[in-house]
């Protein structure tokens, strides 16, 4: 085996330079500081930098697998025995346990098994667990114990375009709860205001765009709608979630497919449109699922249908007095519009005069749509919002209230409402909880109502310091959206309390409902008959008068009137007792209107101009008064020569008089 071995040799030399390392400092590179860059330095105060908005550099994905999990019980017979004994065989048994039984630690194990069942015993044994405990304390002795309600703000929405534009309506998917709709409104471009709109996505549509997002995902959208004219309520169809509608501020209608983004696939002409801005839209029942109506500031309400936006299939007016042929002068402008589903004969509007109308589908004229119409705010109505679990009842909100209203009580709303001192915009009953209903006001604050718990203050309130435009609770009741003014929306997380209902609060609120209505329908009865009793007082009482005046009117003979004998006619006059009566109330009359118009001071109110032209003639007198003054005041030498020659004459007249002494 060694004669395989190679030895190779090499002088030292011929490997190269000793390489010799040393421990110590080099300088490479030395700036020194320039005064001329310190002069262009500038400072800046403040400094600004958005993070939210921040474009995105990386973006990744990821599914994980999901895990089964499955739950097993065990039965335990007579102990726990290992798995290579029979606990059937009596041998293998005793023989197992008299091995346990000589280890050592066994008994020091029985002796803490024993420890730990015996203080187990003496607790249970302690409190009678049968026994009724506290049944002598007051009922409401612990009701102000309770936990406070919580929210937390799972993510925030931002408009793509800076400064954000206004936010209308947000509306979440049908189909589909983890999608929301929010739709935008320009009301720079509204008002002529001269702002220049910056986005970070130029692939989003143009400044009238409004936008469908994933909960998850408020960075990018998923679809967006653009429009030529600036949109004010956009709403997607509850059955056919592929359809979408809106209205614009120049009072057209327009469509989308829902699931394609661009521009609307047809739009109605200008003839056929709204005068005013569309102010609020809400699909109907229909086999297709195309029909829906719209309602504007104008007073009308149009019925489309999306196969043909050329011409509206229907129109009518919200008439407090309808007629066949209407006017849109007597119109109330329509400000919401409300349709459910499992009511598809009935719709309810609500006006900008506080009225609320309920319509009728089936009408063939407008004196059958409209059914009637009740008077319930002072204000505009901004909301109207049925109670998912009674659908009979709705909460309208408007001017400072937020008022119960149910269908069969025609007159008037229950006594159930809230009232706040600052105006409420919007307002939604609760999805998840039957009891709960949500309100928004003009300062920003939301406010949680529970009429199980409190129906004079919210049980919880959230103050987002900007005017809240609208509140939309998920369809399953897990989260609350809510749009602000300044175009942010909020997605709630709500707490466990206000997310579910129970079999016994569905109850409670079914009898409070049940009670109310019984109630309202006492009262009316009640005003029925007083009014009743008042008409019959006042037949009878006329009954009366008139029997009087019968029993003293005198009988008088006809007389044959001769026409060259005014007697006659001046003395049958006057044996006219009513006659008498009623020439002399007239003339007393037309006294005390004489006296009123006397005693009246009339006061001319001025016009702009006229006020104008006065001021300028008093102004001018008083120019010409001040002339006249300095034209006949004597200048100061003139007057100093004059008080010369006084003093001279006065001078000479005490010289004349001492002489005369002499």
């Amino acid at each position: 085996m060694y004669q395989n071995q190679v030895v190779l040799t090499r002088e030292r030399r011929r490997f190269g330079r000793q390489c010799v390392f040393e421990d110590r400092n080099e300088l490479m590179v030395s700036v020194h500081p320039s005064s001329r860059l310190r002069l262009k330095y500038i400072m800046g105060n403040p400094q600004t930098r958005s993070v939210q908005l921040s474009a995105v550099m990386a973006f990744s994905e990821m599914e994980t697998e999901n895990a089964t999990y499955d739950e097993h019980g065990m039965y335990h017979y007579e102990g726990g025995w290992p798995k290579e004994v029979n606990m059937n065989d009596e041998e293998q048994t005793v023989r197992h346990r008299k091995k346990v039984e000589r280890d050592d630690a066994w008994g020091d194990e029985v002796k803490e098994l024993i420890r730990t069942t015996m203080n187990t015993a003496r607790q249970n044994n302690a409190i009678n667990i049968y026994n009724h405990f506290f049944d002598d304390l007051p009922s409401d002795m612990g009701r102000t114990i309770c936990m406070p309600f919580k929210s937390r703000t799972i993510n925030i929405i931002h408009d793509m375009w800076q400064p954000q534009r206004h936010m209308s309506v947000i509306n979440w998917m049908p189909n589909n709860n983890k999608q929301i709709l929010t739709q935008y409104s320009n009301l720079f471009l509204l008002r002529n205001e001269k702002r220049r709109m910056v986005t970070n996505d130029d692939t989003n549509g143009s400044t009238n765009a409004f936008y469908v997002w994933d909960v998850k995902n408020p960075i990018k959208p998923l679809y967006y709608y653009d429009s030529i004219e600036i949109v004010s309520c956009a709403k997607i169809c509850p059955k056919e979630e592929n359809n979408m509608a809106a209205g614009t501020y120049t009072g057209k209608v327009c469509t989308w497919e829902t699931f394609e983004s661009g521009m609307p696939t047809s739009m109605c002409p200008m003839e056929a449109a709204h005068r005013e801005m569309t102010s609020s839209l809400t699909w109907v029942y229909s086999k297709s699922n195309t029909e829906f109506y719209t309602s504007s500031l104008d007073g009308s309400i149009k019925f489309w249908d999306t196969r043909d936006l050329k011409m509206p299939a229907n129109e009518i007016f919200l008439e407090p007095y309808p007629r066949n042929r209407q006017n849109r002068q007597d119109a109330h402008g329509c400000t919401v519009l409300e349709f459910e589903y499992t009511i598809p004969v009935r719709f309810i509007a609500g006006s900008d005069m506080g009225s609320v109308f309920v319509g009728n589908r089936k009408g063939l004229n407008p004196v059958e749509m409209l059914v009637g119409n009740y008077s319930i705010c002072a204000g505009p109505i901004r909301t109207i919002h049925r109670n998912p679990f009674f659908v009979k009842n709705f909460v309208i909100v408007g001017d400072w209230r937020a008022r119960i209203w149910c269908e069969e009580v025609k007159n008037r709303p229950s006594t159930m409402y809230v009232t706040k001192r600052t105006q409420l915009m919007c307002g939604a009953w609760s999805t998840g909880r039957a009891s709960l209903f949500v309100t928004g006001d003009i300062d920003g604050v939301v406010d949680f109502w529970d009429f199980l718990l409190n129906q004079r203050k919210p049980i919880y309130s959230i103050n987002f310091r900007s005017t809240v435009t609208g509140v939309v609770f998920q369809p399953g009741g897990q989260h609350l959206a809510i749009s602000l003014a300044n175009g942010d929306t909020h997605i709630m997380n709500l707490d466990e309390a206000m997310k579910k209902t129970t079999s016994k609060e569905k109850a409670l609120m079914a009898a409070m409902f049940e009670r109310e209505i019984t109630r309202s329908k006492l009262l009316e009865a009640r005003v029925d008959e007083i009014k009743l009793r008042r008409r019959t007082l006042i037949m009878e009482e006329e009954e009366r008068q008139s029997k009087a005046e019968v029993e003293d009117v005198e009988v008088v003979p006809d007389l044959e009137l001769d026409p060259d004998n005014p007697d006659q006619f001046i003395k049958m006059i006057e044996s006219d007792e009513q006659f008498r009566l009623a020439l002399a109330t007239f003339h007393e009359t037309l006294e005390a209107v004489d006296r009123k118009r006397a005693a009246e001071k009339k006061v001319m109110e001025r016009t702009d101009f006229e006020q104008f032209y006065l001021d300028n003639l008093a102004e001018q007198a008083k120019l010409e008064e001040a002339r006249k003054k300095r034209a006949g005041s004597i200048t100061s030498k003139e007057a100093r020569e004059l008080r010369a020659a006084k003093a001279k004459a006065k001078a000479a007249k005490a010289a004349k008089a001492a002489k005369g002494k002499k």
